[in-house]
């Protein structure tokens, strides 16, 4: 029996201005680990587009058959089927190295402690001078860059009180710390925004 395909709307909305950014600075780089592939419709328009790339999906055991679903609608030679990845389970993250990182909407998702969790492990997945990029909300100075924002955050948080959106400086330090040198802050579509990182 045919797995329904997941459908997250917000992926046919962003998925075209994210791609603007990776087409620049994954432009040199071969291989691609996704942290939290959700639904597999970033994987799949992004892999189609960027075909000098490997895209390799991962999240929560519970995602992989939608993942699956959609990888397997594209049959796109360039997806690598997904890992079990938990970002609060170092266990879990693939020995095999990347040089470019891509992960959305999942910071503000995860615990502060998991954020920690997922920067401090990094290091074991990445390639020398690789490009990692993150995308979603992010507050500046401690504050909401938006009154959707802040709605956002009250929302989440009132779902589950370990998340939250995370402020840009925080995430900066977390990224130092894991040897990664803050390249630019791109701002975004909807009040988001992609953080790029170097090695």
């Amino acid at each position: 029996m045919a797995i329904a395909l997941p459908d997250a709307p917000a992926t046919s909305r962003n998925r075209d201005p994210i791609l603007a950014v990776l087409r620049q600075r994954f432009a040199m780089r071969m291989r691609v680990l996704e942290i939290g592939s959700g639904t597999g419709q970033h994987a799949v328009h992004f892999a189609r587009a960027l075909p000098h790339l490997k895209w390799h999906t991962s999240d929560l055991p519970e995602n992989h058959p939608g993942i699956r679903a959609w990888l397997a609608q594209a049959g796109l030679p360039n997806v690598i089927p997904p890992v079990a990845l938990d970002m609060g389970r170092p266990e879990t993250w693939p020995y095999t190295r990347h040089d470019a990182i891509f992960s959305a909407n999942t910071l503000h998702i995860a615990s502060w402690p998991e954020v920690q969790s997922l920067f401090a492990n990094l290091p074991r997945v990445l390639a020398a001078k690789a490009t990692v990029v993150f995308y979603g909300p992010f507050n500046i100075g401690g504050e909401f860059t938006s009154p959707s924002n802040a709605a956002f955050d009250a929302d989440l948080r009132a779902a589950d009180p370990r998340r939250g959106i995370r402020d840009l400086e925080a995430i900066q330090e977390l990224a130092a710390k894991a040897g990664l040198r803050f390249v630019e802050d791109i701002p975004m579509p909807a009040n988001n925004r992609c953080l790029v990182f170097e090695k």
